[in-house]
């Protein structure tokens, strides 16, 4: 005999925000409404405000996940040790500007979230560029520990990298230069860069 249970209070929220998810792809983000969302997970809006606060709280949680799909990305990245820390360095910003915009310019919708994302400063964005800036260290820490690079100190050198990078690396920046060659500006960049970190720059 099968019992069934009432779902958890963490599958609840990842039923609102996958609905959510797709609602504000399907209408965007601005036309859709919490009674969007609750009607089509035939629940009543006040139970989506017991466990979302407000419409930002669930596009919120949407960016965490947008961002966390970039992050595992990056984070493998960081782990191949096999591949050297330079090239790992430049396949970063690459991989990077292929992402946002495939997933955040090229799909406009979602290119809207971010954008209220980073709009209101909300912490998803804050997590999110501390994570780049952790695997950027990483990397650094990596190849000054092969020899790759010169000693440094990783955690201020990954600041000024992120920085440096940061027109390949932020999805409205991107945006805006959607009809350049940016992949091979990012190449330049990032090659200038590392030729001043390493052993004999």
């Amino acid at each position: 005999m099968n019992i069934r249970t009432r779902p958890t209070a963490e599958e609840t929220r990842l039923r609102i925000v996958d609905a959510a998810e797709d609602l504000f792809l399907r209408l965007g983000y601005a036309k859709t409404a919490v009674a969007d969302i609750a009607a089509a997970l035939r629940m009543s809006p006040a139970n989506v405000y017991r466990f979302f606060p407000s419409k930002q709280a669930i596009v919120e949680a949407i960016c965490t996940r947008c961002m966390g799909r970039l992050e595992e990305r990056l984070w493998a990245l960081a782990r191949a040790k096999e591949i050297p820390a330079p090239e790992r360095l430049e396949r970063l910003v690459l991989e990077t500007l292929a992402y946002h915009r495939e997933t955040c310019i090229s799909e406009q919708r979602v290119h809207d979230m971010v954008l209220a994302a980073i709009e209101h400063s909300w912490s998803s964005i804050h997590a999110h560029k501390k994570a780049v800036r952790d695997v950027v260290e990483r990397i650094l820490q990596d190849g000054v520990e092969q020899g790759a690079l010169a000693p440094m100190d990783t955690h201020e050198t990954a600041r000024l990298f992120m920085n440096a990078v940061v027109r390949f690396m932020h999805p409205v920046l991107i945006a805006h230069g959607l009809a350049e060659d940016l992949e091979t500006e990012a190449r330049k960049t990032v090659r200038f860069l590392l030729k001043a970190m390493r052993p004999d720059g």
